[in-house]
């Protein structure tokens, strides 16, 4: 096979590039300004925690209510660019609105308003894999996705942390900072999709109705239906629910999860660079051992990872476990994810990609939903963030024994 990446796959992985720049944000920075907000204001760290919860929450809501539909309707021939294009721009739009707001309930709406741009371009840009690359190559292609955009995002996120932690030196104030921030990867997430955006062509469709819209939705029905008779996708989409939710709400709520435990700004800070600077050479990694190891037993091996991440999670206090969870989580956050996405990639029709995806956007993306909010129903019940960590162990757990029933329905 040859190792050499094509320029559309250089391309299409830049998306990563761009995107992941946001992604950091929002499990870095983005979380650390918006405490700092709410306490100013009054609100108490739990509650603080919660409230975030409750708007990412929402952000799957929405991208899982849209994307199936979105879904099939890109699908249809010329769609998938444009509607990518449209949701790409919402989430750059929305990255560079939260310089503007100054009170955290403003800022949490401009952050949802980014959010589901974001995710929902994911569904598209997830989408596009059959059409930039050969079954055999998606595994190294999609691993390459995921490390560029750990490494990459790294550039605008380093500038930043220059401003932020730096802003008495260098004579601004830290909400300028901020919005420099802001500015910044909202630049870079536009610039480094161009290329993408200039090449790519939508070569699995299906052909153009007199009623696209409509005919959709029928569609969305249809796939539906293929879906519960292809168990070994079914079982697949179920055990990605559970397991794949834990991950996000890792992502998501790490930073804040840290805050309430004592972590300081600045070790929060570091620590999560460091997440993203070993991420890169382990998604690499994961991208070779898939030429040599099933792409089941590496994905069955990071969720058992992440089981035992969790775990020391719950007795976390002190800043040098924080690093080392860090770390942990580097090692398997590129594997589990892109293999995960290369894995469907390769079982469902690829004419229907889009509509696929669609409903791995439900199961993925949008699972955390349920992960987002029962860390935030119990962590305001119990009064401790500790609690909502605890039930992400569960979770694995279920996602684990889910995932081995769908890898023996596709081998049957």
């Amino acid at each position: 096979m040859n190792q050499k990446l094509t320029k559309l796959e250089k391309r299409w992985i830049l998306y990563d590039v761009g995107n992941s720049a946001f992604v950091l944000l929002t499990s870095t920075i983005i979380p650390i300004y918006y405490k700092n907000i709410a306490s100013a204001s009054g609100i108490s760290d739990a509650d603080s925690t919660a409230f975030f919860g409750y708007a990412t929450s929402l952000v799957t809501i929405l991208v899982a209510v849209l994307g199936p539909v979105l879904g099939t309707l890109a699908d249809t021939k010329g769609f998938k660019k444009p509607v990518f294009t449209f949701f790409m721009m919402m989430g750059v739009l929305g990255c560079a609105g939260l310089a503007l707001p100054t009170t955290w309930t403003l800022f949490l709406a401009v952050y949802v308003l980014a959010k589901t741009g974001l995710n929902a371009s994911l569904v598209f840009y997830d989408a596009m894999l059959p059409d930039v690359t050969t079954d055999e190559r998606m595994d190294v292609v999609s691993a390459q996705g995921y490390a560029w955009g750990y490494i990459g995002s790294c550039i605008p996120f380093i500038i930043s942390l220059v401003f932020v932690l730096c802003s008495d030196l260098i004579g601004i104030s830290g909400s300028m900072a901020m919005a420099i921030a802001f500015l910044l990867n909202a630049a870079w997430w536009l610039l480094v999709t161009l290329p993408l955006l200039g090449c790519y062509e939508q070569k699995h469709y299906v052909e153009r109705s007199a009623h696209p819209v409509r005919d959709s939705f029928s569609r969305l029905a249809k796939v539906f239906s293929e879906v519960r008779k292809m168990p070994e996708v079914w079982f697949f989409l179920l055990a990605f629910f559970f397991y794949i939710d834990g991950v996000y709400t890792i992502i998501d709520m790490a930073t804040s999860y840290g805050k309430d435990v004592g972590i300081s700004d600045t070790n929060l800070l570091l620590a999560l660079l460091l997440t993203q600077v070993v991420a890169f050479p382990c998604s690499i990694l994961v991208g070779q051992l898939s030429k040599k190891m099933k792409n089941t037993s590496l994905i069955q091996i990071s969720i058992v990872g992440y089981f035992f991440i969790v775990l020391f999670a719950l007795q976390l206090d002190k800043a040098w476990e924080f690093w080392f969870l860090a770390v942990c989580v580097a090692v398997f956050q590129g594997a589990i994810q892109s293999l995960s996405r290369s894995y469907f990639a390769r079982i469902v029709p690829k004419e229907k990609a889009t509509e696929f995806f669609g409903f791995f956007d439900i199961f993925g993306k949008g699972a955390a939903f349920m992960g987002t909010m029962l860390m935030g129903i119990s962590t305001q019940l119990f009064d401790t963030s500790r609690a909502g960590v605890a039930l992400l162990a569960v979770m694995f757990a279920v996602g684990f024994v889910l995932f081995r029933i769908a890898v023996r329905k596709a081998e049957a």
